[in-house]
């Protein structure tokens, strides 16, 4: 149960800090909300395709060390899909593509410092309450 808590309150705390930034940028409620709605859905839509393109090279790579480099760029072509949703989406929200490139920027940096302390917090209260539920299952 604590697991899916945790990662219902990742989800959260990542749209929120999705809001805050369009938020900040656009300073309308309605934008910020569509703009928080709209890219996941835009990311959930391409990503299946980037895969599939993926797939295909994968398949084709001829020994490990070139399987392990097709997954690295795969991964480093996965962050600029994002990133390039993130712009777009926020420029075309602001009419500013200065502000959609700031946001493509700040928003994983964002994810990145806030997500793990984010984490922390539910490592705590985990630890915090697994003694309870072992005593229980005693």
């Amino acid at each position: 149960m604590i697991v899916a808590a945790k990662r219902l309150s990742q989800v959260a705390t990542h749209m929120g800090i999705a809001y805050a930034l369009a938020y900040a940028m656009t300073g309308s409620a309605v934008f910020s909300g569509l703009a928080v709605l709209v890219e996941p859905v835009i990311n959930v839509l391409l990503l299946p395709l980037h895969e599939a393109a993926w797939a295909k090279r994968h398949r084709k790579a001829r020994d490990v060390r070139a399987r392990y480099a097709s997954v690295a760029l795969e991964k480093i072509s996965q962050t600029g899909l994002h990133a390039g949703v993130a712009f777009g989406v926020m420029a075309v929200a602001t009419g500013s593509f200065a502000l959609g490139g700031l946001a493509a920027l700040l928003e994983p940096v964002c994810n990145v410092i806030v997500l793990p302390l984010h984490d922390r917090l539910w490592d705590k209260l985990e630890r915090a309450c697994q003694p309870a539920a072992q005593l229980r299952g005693a």
